[in-house]
């Protein structure tokens, strides 16, 4: 297996011995590899180049060379995609202007991304599924994009145009080249994300209090003393445990389950219904770990460096999630279509949110399933679950807004009820995903023909026979009933002479 895929790794062959021996693809090797040093040196990184320490310009070349290296290392000379993409962009910013330069970088990212794509897939191998040059790509993309519009955001529309967060994330004058490669390809991030904003790396770099840290003028909350800078060590012990755990389970599970025998004709012929949904499940169930694995590293390797403190929690314990990517337990007990979604992929959530889903006047589910699908990649099976994903989730909606307020009664009602949605939700993710990891078409149809197309059918009807009313008239409602409190507030103070 490692030997197969030497000609399909670009980067260095220096692991190639450790590849053969542990008969894994070396492209994988440097990958994990690279990640461990990356870890190492997060650890240095805020031990000896603490802001305290050295200054913000420093930090930021350190951290620019460091994931230029581990780029080169893992990639080769495809890594240069990484500088042609943001230096276009930048370029872009500075001369297109705040006006209309968000739209531009937008467009040219995600063509740029796509290009790529689709030259991996279908020029160079099209059933490669490892750890590839356009993986790196899509953080920057979203690191791109996000900072174009928060740019947008921060010096061409008003102050009372922007909602809370836009507020939040706007970013108040053009960042230096050095900053905007810093924020798209330091060491941290470079491989596997998680994506930030702007103005939380730019508070880490220069050591300055991120935007939810809360701040206690007496430094104490319950007895406790609060730290300014606390350590993550205990954190990063607890994620790379979590990290280990998931490695396992994928390495020891995943091959007993594969998802292909979901399509294998034996296995429809012979197979009851109820038994295939079980297999389903739990084929769909042991692919995740190798997800939780990348982006649970990732994010500890953000934390050693001291990236992602995010405040206090009620107990005055710190919190490091604030780019965190995923919540394990939430995603695996997760009720409704959208509580999965929210705790899956969590800062490309953000990113969709902020970029199209908040921004789009017009349909703005269906636009934000299709931006993702472009963003993924060129393989159909993408395009499948996105678009069925739009299907369910309509669905989910409607089925929340019409029948949840009936099982609120009692909390005998709602458990049932949460019983209910915990499988409906597992089934429907799992049956949406299918092509996702099939990729191909053939293969994706065939899958939902063994199923009839139920979960096509049965989510249009519902969504279809429970009508939900358009965001834009939802949101109009809740502005009308805030401005109707709000004046009836007003009328009720005492008047002062």
């Amino acid at each position: 297996m490692a030997t197969d895929t030497i000609s399909a790794c670009t980067g260095s062959n220096l692991l190639q011995p450790i590849s053969e021996i542990i008969n894994l693809p070396l492209d994988q090797v440097n990958f994990v590899a690279c990640q461990l040093c990356a870890l190492f040196s997060a650890f240095c990184f805020r031990l000896y180049l603490h802001p305290s320490k050295t200054s913000p310009f420093v930090r930021h070349v350190v951290a620019t060379l460091l994931g230029f290296y581990f780029a080169l290392f893992c990639f080769g000379w495809y890594s240069l995609h990484f500088l042609v993409q943001s230096g276009i962009t930048y370029g872009i910013m500075i001369l297109a202007g705040v006006e209309h330069m968000h739209k531009y970088c937008l467009v040219f990212a995600l063509a740029y991304l796509g290009f790529c794509q689709i030259t991996r897939v279908y020029v160079f191998d099209y059933g490669m599924y490892s750890a590839d040059f356009t993986g790196p790509m899509m953080v920057i993309t979203q690191k791109i994009t996000s900072m174009a519009f928060e740019i947008h955001d921060g010096m061409a529309r008003k102050e009372d145009q922007l909602n809370q967060g836009q507020k939040l994330l706007a970013i108040r004058r053009m960042p230096s080249l050095l900053e905007y490669f810093s924020y798209n390809c330091n060491f941290m991030g470079i491989l596997a994300g998680p994506t930030c904003s702007y103005n939380d790396y730019i508070a880490f770099i220069e050591g300055k209090p991120c935007r939810h840290r809360e701040q206690e003028s007496n430094g104490r909350l319950q007895g406790k003393t609060r730290l300014n800078d606390p350590s993550p060590n205990m954190e990063v012990i607890r994620k790379l445990a979590t990290c280990f755990f998931s490695l396992l389970v994928f390495l020891s599970v995943c091959k007993v389950f594969p998802v292909e025998r979901n399509i294998d004709d034996d296995f429809i012929a012979t197979t009851p219904f109820y038994a295939q949904v079980v297999y389903l499940y739990l084929s769909m169930l042991t692919t995740r770990p190798k997800y939780y694995f990348v982006w649970t590293l990732a994010d500890a390797i953000n934390n050693a460096a001291g990236f992602g403190f995010n405040g206090y929690d009620s107990d005055g314990v710190p919190r490091w999630d604030l780019i965190s990517n995923l919540r394990i337990m939430n995603i695996e007990l997760a009720t409704s279509f959208k509580v999965f979604l929210d705790n899956w992929n969590i800062q490309t959530a953000h990113w969709l949110k902020r970029v199209c889903y908040e921004r789009c006047p017009y349909n703005p589910t269906a636009a934000t399933f299709i931006l993702s699908a472009m963003w993924h990649g060129a393989y159909p099976g993408y395009y499948l679950t996105f678009l069925t994903g739009i299907v369910v989730t309509l669905a989910a909606r409607a089925v929340r807004h019409n029948v949840r307020p009936y099982f609120l009664g009692s909390p005998a009602h709602k458990q049932i009820y949460d019983v209910i949605t915990w499988a409906s939700t597992q089934i429907a993710i799992c049956y949406t995903v299918v092509p996702f990891v099939l990729l191909s078409v053939g293969p994706s149809l065939k899958f939902y023909r063994s199923w009839y197309f139920s979960v096509h059918i049965g989510c249009v009807l519902l969504a279809i026979a429970l009508p939900v009313k358009p965001r834009h008239l939802r949101l109009k409602e809740q502005h009308s009933l805030i401005s109707t409190r709000t004046a009836s507030s007003d009328s009720q103070k005492p008047k002062t002479t």
